[in-house]
């Protein structure tokens, strides 16, 4: 099976205190977290597409081999980031979506999700594991996916409920024509006011997709870099691994 990893990164480092695209931050001398991803992602997929902000375009000096990419306008969702790389991603039996600062998902991780991934046709693997506040949760009732909690549009989550890791691997059969129709009636986020991509996995679910929860044992592959805080965690984890 074919597998194109894509990479929503138009996010930016203000937060960071850089004014480098957030993939771009060094975590040590000789690495930044897009060179961190790259080399967990090209032993394990065909093609990886980065999907930049306009600044971000202009930021990279150049891509290796079996790397492409393109640009999102504006920052108006993930769904809309991973969606613009479609022309690329179409090309192949999956993608592999990992969040652009999500720099310590596991190649471990990583492996078992493509190894789960036995039908190219309307199938999602979904790493996720216990969070004892998780940011999201993802509902699962039996086989079914039917809720995902966000605490960032307003909704209260569970302790210990399942989170992800920034990390979903999806058949490309059918998935634009699945998100077109999801476009149709799916609501703005209450807080955010955005058409997230994360509530779009139940609505698959409801189409008879089989979402495949993998549970992941290390929480720490769960969080990315968000905050000043976050950086300098990741900084002193790979100076001292």
């Amino acid at each position: 099976m074919r597998i194109c990893a894509v990479i929503p990164a138009a996010g930016r480092g203000t937060r960071l205190g850089s004014d480098l695209p957030k993939i771009l931050t060094p975590l040590t001398d000789s690495e930044t977290v897009w060179s961190i991803l790259q080399q967990k992602l090209a032993p394990l997929v065909d093609h990886i597409h980065l999907v930049l902000s306009p600044e971000g375009e202009q930021a990279f000096a150049g891509y290796p081999a079996r790397v492409s990419y393109s640009v999102q306008p504006a920052p108006t969702g993930m769904g809309d980031a991973i969606f613009r790389g479609f022309p690329v991603w179409s090309n192949y039996d999956a993608i592999l979506v990992v969040w652009g600062d999500q720099v310590f998902v596991s190649a471990d991780t990583l492996t078992r999700a493509i190894a789960a991934l036995k039908s190219s046709h309307h199938q999602a693997v979904l790493p996720v594991t216990r969070m004892a506040t998780p940011y999201v949760e993802y509902v699962l009732e039996g086989e079914r996916l039917t809720r995902v909690l966000q605490s960032r549009e307003g909704d209260a989550t569970s302790p210990y409920g399942f989170s992800d890791v920034g990390t979903f691997l999806l058949t490309t059969e059918g998935l634009q024509p699945a998100w077109q129709t999801y476009l149709e009636t799916a609501p703005r986020g209450s807080a955010t006011g955005e058409i997230n991509f994360l509530p779009f996995l139940p609505f698959l679910s409801a189409q008879g997709w089989r979402i495949q929860p993998l549970e992941v044992a290390d929480a720490t592959e769960a969080r990315g870099i968000n905050t000043q805080d976050d950086l300098d965690f990741f900084r002193k984890l790979y100076k001292n691994p």
